[in-house]
């Protein structure tokens, strides 16, 4: 029993730990360009996917958004210029910046990483 509870104990922390990232609140501002690349409110680096081949489609949903957590808006938000608001397959609101919608990465811990660039044999970028 002692035995189970210690394997039951393990999988939870591991679990949490590949959850390091919360995803961010809905915005009611495009994320800010800040060194030369988007990012979140809070700082956190935003990336663009090859695979949202069509402009203002994300592709990236179920797991995929849970390890890339899509940039939300707030209602009541409004796009210009290079920036769109574009409508998930779950319903929510994503920013988009010239029609590539944005993702945070949820391995990404701290303000400034970057580990989700090159991602997936090439196919995350670094929004900029």
């Amino acid at each position: 029993m002692l035995k189970s509870i210690l394997a039951t104990a393990a999988a939870l922390v591991l679990l949490a730990a590949g959850s390091a990232f919360a995803a961010e609140p809905a915005s009611a501002t495009p994320p800010a360009m800040k060194n030369g690349m988007l990012v979140t409110a809070s700082g956190m680096t935003l990336y663009t996917f090859d695979k949202d081949a069509t402009p203002g489609k994300s592709v990236c949903n179920g797991p995929c958004a849970t390890n890339w957590p899509p940039a939300l808006v707030a209602d009541g938000a409004k796009a210009s210029g290079d920036w769109s608001i574009i409508t998930r397959d779950d319903g929510l609101k994503q920013w988009a910046y010239k029609g590539k919608p944005l993702y945070a990465f949820a391995k990404d811990t701290k303000v400034g990483d970057t580990t989700g660039d090159g991602f997936l044999n090439g196919a995350w970028h670094i929004a900029k």
